[in-house]
């Protein structure tokens, strides 16, 4: 299982989305601080979660970032995050 798949797993748990998507980039950072040559170190991410309504951006970057804490913990470096509640929530 890739990092992503991992990723995608730990939110669709915590976050039921109504959106989520995982993108790996880390070739676009290679070089970069916390890269690696095998990859799986950046990623942007976009979810929708009911979960997030009533929360400011800060607060929703926190609940991702607990909820991926094991990532950090082996070797994910960044994560740009588009997080957002559906209208209606």
């Amino acid at each position: 299982m890739t990092r992503a798949d991992r990723i995608h797993a730990a939110l669709t748990t915590r976050f039921a989305p109504m959106l989520l998507r995982v993108e790996d980039d880390s070739a676009l950072h290679a070089g970069h601080a916390g890269a690696t040559p095998e990859g799986e170190t950046h990623y942007t991410v976009t979810l929708e979660s009911a979960a997030f309504a009533g929360l400011n951006r800060v607060a929703r970057t926190r609940l991702v970032n607990d909820a991926l804490a094991p990532e950090f913990a082996s070797g994910l470096h960044a994560l740009a995050l588009k997080l957002s509640a559906p209208p209606d929530a």
